[in-house]
């Protein structure tokens, strides 16, 4: 097996680099962040560091990259506090995908890629009406991270929205029958399978 050490990551090309830098995490999420500016610009994004944080209160996190640049969705989410996450399924992925390219500001991802907005219940961000799953939250806080001047945000599910065939009796998503597709590395999509569905472990019990 080979061995990589830091000073041989550092010295990779950079966009080597970043593919393999990318794909050291496994499997991710693939979600579109939904956001709204303060002066009615619709944004859209494909993001795949969502994460669950707790389920007392619900919260969820993601991180965006350094803000040396413009970055619209964080920008919004920074200035009204709510957003949205829609889950991707092999429906879209390929719009889904197209809404990483660098738009301008004036210019909505919804219309550009070709998917679907919907404001549910008076929610302030735009949902994405083809994702099987989709959640409202609110901003709660953000970091920044020293060490590389990254953003980690904590937000609040204020509301998801599911189709209640998905919904399992342990309180669960089914996500592979919602067609939920999943990414590794930059650029390449994975439908999913299960394996098994194994019981809560203990330690007097193997599974």
């Amino acid at each position: 097996m080979k061995r990589i050490s830091y000073k041989e990551i550092m010295n990779l090309p950079d966009r080597v680099r970043v593919h393999f830098m990318n794909s050291l995490s496994g499997f991710k999420s693939a979600n579109l962040i939904g956001t709204k500016g303060i002066e009615g610009q619709e944004n859209l994004s494909i993001i795949s560091s969502v994460t669950h944080l707790g389920s007392k209160p619900p919260l969820i996190s993601l991180i965006f990259r350094p803000h040396v640049v413009e970055r619209h969705s964080y920008e919004n989410i920074i200035a009204t506090k709510f957003f949205t996450v829609n889950h991707v399924d092999r429906s879209f992925f390929r719009e889904a995908h197209q809404t990483s390219a660098r738009y301008p500001r004036d210019i909505s991802e919804f219309k550009a890629c070709s998917i679907k907005k919907e404001y549910l219940n008076g929610f302030y961000a735009p949902f994405v009406k083809q994702s099987q799953i989709k959640l409202g939250i609110e901003y709660v806080e953000s970091y920044e991270i020293r060490k590389n001047n990254c953003i980690f945000l904590a937000g609040q599910v204020c509301c998801v929205y599911y189709n209640c065939e998905y919904f399992l009796e342990d309180g669960s998503l089914d996500l592979e029958s919602a067609g939920v597709v999943s990414i590794s590395g930059l650029d390449t999509y994975h439908s999913c399978k299960k394996i098994a569905k194994l019981p809560y472990a203990k330690p007097t019990k193997k599974n």
